[in-house]
């Protein structure tokens, strides 16, 4: 495989494992929903890469869809470096705008991209698939890197996405029209994508119709010119047609003066898609037409499935309702003037992606880490709103406006608006969400000091999945016995209160040891201040002993 080589990618490779987790916290004022949860559609404002990393305890391996839109790195978005990295390099790239004339420009956009990728991969479900839209700024340094993160196997499509059909008039030399979305799966062999609806255009070649079915027609003869007499002499036969009528029969009878047999424009011999045994038994199927040349053609019916029709999404995106325009047009209705983003993509081309990879009868969760305006929550709110589904949404914006934007349009197109055009912004899609801002980091330091001290939950969903590896069910926590879950290995305690006097006195003893109740088949995992027991009794308990803050990050298998 091709490795991408650039500045800082030593130290940003295993970044992601160094970021602290931080706390994450609920805004109500901010939410739409009368009981706030991170089981809920989620907003959350915060530095898109510690909002990653805090969304594992509850997230990792299981969210269906990413769709993220990154910075294009075109020099004029004003984008700046952020990642504290630890190293002198990299510490001289933090808080500089970064813009044409940066000559490691490419560089900071893959430093920056890189800790961010891996985390989305570690919450993607193994039939999870992840979309990314891009333009030919880092379009090949993307898809390279994306090989590297996900496995150049896992790789699905390079879709061409016509996002301003009259062309950039600013290019030098040709009008660009496109840009890319790049489509990779966890695990190619388990890629749940599915086919999509075909559109009204596609639908109208369902021109005939019998009783309440629909259906068009399609030349039986294998149009493939691969495929001929000589190698398929099985799928060389005649037909006989009734001119009268149109009538088909497999065999010479009388009335059925007509042979037709599979030969192109240019009368050289073809073959059938339809064996005879296949063809004899499904006449009913077929029909005979005689065609401009006055030459006779054999056609087969082709019916709009009972779930509708269906067909596998190309991977050249060219239909109006997805450009760019359209964007910001919605933006126009739903804000009433202007449009807050230059530009913002159309809620369309995100529904295809989340359409094309989610399903309505599950409650897939689809992530954007870099929401913007909203558009990833509303497409999902939209698509449910067509299909009675029940996907859930986890939008995440580090900038300002996360409140007054990115949640202001969610709020209204839930709540809907009187003044838009659209019918559906008109009435109200419906649904709410839980707001949440980024907090302090749980650090060891903080811990000992007894400053900017978690909650008890936040506290316990990290502990229990930094030291299990798997998923926490806050509805399992009881503070009073201080059990806060349980993993396939252990049970799991926690002896904690957001107080240094508490943390002082706090002790793990033979009285704890005892309220825990008999041994049921797992050992038991406890994290505490500290403990007055020796090793012998932990043994006889079959209890792990964690101190806190000081094993915050061990793992137990």
């Amino acid at each position: 495989m091709v490795q991408l080589n650039f500045k800082g990618k030593p130290f940003v490779q295993n970044f992601h494992l160094t970021v602290p987790h931080h706390e994450l916290i609920p805004n109500k004022k901010a939410s739409l929903t009368e009981k706030i949860s991170l089981h809920d559609n989620l907003v959350i404002h915060g530095d898109n890469l510690k909002a990653l990393k805090a969304l594992l305890p509850t997230y990792a391996g299981k969210v269906k869809c990413i769709y993220i839109d990154p910075p294009y790195n075109t020099g004029n978005e004003g984008w700046v470096y952020n990642d504290n990295v630890t190293s002198p390099m990299m510490q001289e790239w933090l808080g500089k705008v970064v813009d044409k004339e940066d000559l490691t420009r490419h560089d900071k956009w893959l430093c920056m991209m890189m800790p961010r990728l891996r985390l989305l991969r570690e919450l993607l479900r193994d039939d999870g698939v992840i979309f990314i839209s891009i333009d030919d700024n880092e379009v090949t340094h993307l898809r390279l890197l994306m090989d590297e993160i996900f496995g150049e196997l896992n790789f699905v499509s390079h879709i061409v996405v016509q996002l301003n059909p009259r062309g950039r008039t600013l290019d030098r030399y040709l009008a660009k029209t496109h840009e890319y979305i790049l489509v990779y799966a966890k695990d190619i062999n388990q890629a749940g994508l599915v086919s999509i609806p075909k559109t009204e255009e596609a639908l109208a070649e369902y021109k005939y119709s019998e009783g309440n079915l629909r259906y068009r027609l399609l030349e039986l003869r294998n149009r493939n010119p691969v495929f001929n007499r000589s190698n398929r002499p099985n799928l060389y036969y005649p037909f006989y047609v009734n001119s009268k009528d149109g009538s088909i029969s497999i065999e010479k009878k009388k009335g059925f003066d007509i042979e037709v047999y599979p030969l192109n424009s240019k009368e050289e011999e073809g073959c059938w898609t339809w064996g005879q045994k296949k063809a004899a038994s499904s006449l009913h199927m077929l029909v005979a037409k005689q065609v401009n040349t006055g030459a006779w053609r054999v056609f087969r019916k082709d019916y709009v499935p009972d779930e509708g029709a269906l067909t596998k999404a190309k991977c050249l995106w060219i239909e109006n309702d997805i450009n760019n325009e359209n964007g910001k047009e919605i933006l126009r209705q739903v804000f009433g003037g202007d449009s807050p983003f230059d530009f913002p993509k159309s809620i369309e081309l995100v529904k295809k992606c989340v359409q094309l990879s989610t399903s309505s009868d599950e409650e897939d969760i689809v992530l954007d880490s870099y929401a913007g305006s909203g558009t990833t929550a509303h497409a999902v709110l939209s698509l449910n709103n067509e299909d009675s589904g029940n996907r859930r949404f986890i939008a995440i914006e580090c900038e300002n406006y996360a409140d007054s934007v990115t949640a202001e349009r969610i709020r209204r197109v839930i709540k809907g608006i009187p003044t838009a055009r659209n019918h559906d912004l008109q009435k109200g899609l419906g649904g709410g969400f839980s707001y949440f801002d980024q907090g302090n980091a749980l650090a060891e330091e903080n811990l000992l000091e007894g400053k900017k001290l978690p909650s008890y939950e936040e506290l316990a969903r990290y502990l229990f999945f930094t030291a299990t590896g798997e998923q926490w069910e806050e509805s399992r926590l009881n503070h009073k016995s201080n059990f806060i879950g349980e993993s396939s290995n252990h049970l799991v305690y926690l002896f904690y209160k957001p107080d240094l006097e508490y943390l002082k006195s706090t002790a793990f003893t033979l009285d704890r040891v005892e309220a825990l109740g008999e041994y049921k088949g797992k050992r038991r995992l406890v994290f505490a201040p500290t403990k007055y027991l020796d090793q012998e009794y932990l043994d006889r308990f079959r209890i792990d002993f964690c101190q806190l803050p000081f094993q915050i990050y061990k793992r137990m298998e």
